[in-house]
């Protein structure tokens, strides 16, 4: 079993920034992968970026690519997000969410474990 749980969110101002955190427990990782998922309301759950836990490579959607940051500190077991020049569209609940796979996709059904998700509000 994994444990993940995200903390950061809130509400802030156009062109702000924020940065969440998705702290894992459950077992030891190693190759595994870690994404953000973000879900505005009456939409879909659209994959944010992931990151590989070993060697910290990235993938970013091009809806965020620029502005947003994923990175990740083995240490403490956790994962963040750097949201910069937020805007209004990028109001949404955002989870994070493991895949015990090397590779990093964007289909949320690839991804076996979820957080609880925490709300990001953007006002113009």
């Amino acid at each position: 079993q994994v444990q993940l749980v995200e903390s950061g969110g809130g509400l802030v101002q156009a062109g702000g920034s924020l940065r969440l955190s998705c702290t894992a427990s459950g077992r030891a990782f190693s190759s595994e992968i870690m994404a953000w998922f973000r879900q505005a309301p009456g939409k879909e759950r659209d994959f944010v970026g992931g990151i590989r836990w070993s060697g910290g490579s990235t993938v970013h959607a091009d809806s965020v690519k620029g502005r947003f940051t994923i990175s990740r500190d083995p240490a403490k077991n956790t994962m963040y997000l750097q949201m910069n020049s937020l805007k209004p569209e990028d109001t949404a609940v955002y989870y994070c969410a493991y895949r015990d796979a090397y590779y990093i996709v964007s289909n949320q059904n690839a991804y076996s474990y979820w957080g609880q998700g925490t709300q990001v509000t953007v006002s113009s």
